[in-house]
């Protein structure tokens, strides 16, 4: 996985939207909400939310670390993209998606869905 297939795979997920922040990272967000970040930069890097019980399994991997600033929200940061498969990769960033999907108001999230 690279950066260009991590942003061909967030930007097909519905009402995802794109932008820079910090001036170095791509940010991908749902109703304004990052569910997945990464460096515009080399050395490789991205980020995304994770459920508690993934959160413990991830950080045990090597080459994952818990993400700086973002780690006591469940986050973590992917440092060698060897770490996960591709089905890994996609699987993840879904999750983090629907995660952040769910804890959207119910109001927000019903224009999502239709």
């Amino acid at each position: 996985m690279n950066l260009e297939a991590i942003r061909a795979f967030c930007l097909q997920l519905p009402h995802v939207t794109e932008g820079v922040k910090w001036g170095n990272d791509l940010c991908f967000m749902l109703a304004d909400k990052m569910f997945c970040v990464t460096g515009l930069t080399e050395p490789f890097s991205c980020s995304f939310k994770c459920s508690d019980e993934d959160f413990g399994k991830l950080i045990e991997v090597p080459g994952i670390i818990p993400a700086p600033y973002m780690a006591r929200n469940k986050w973590v940061n992917i440092q060698q993209t060897a770490a996960l498969s591709d089905e890994e990769w996609e699987s993840y960033i879904e999750k983090s998606y629907r995660l952040i999907l769910s804890k959207l108001p119910k109001k927000a999230q019903q224009s999502l869905l239709g």
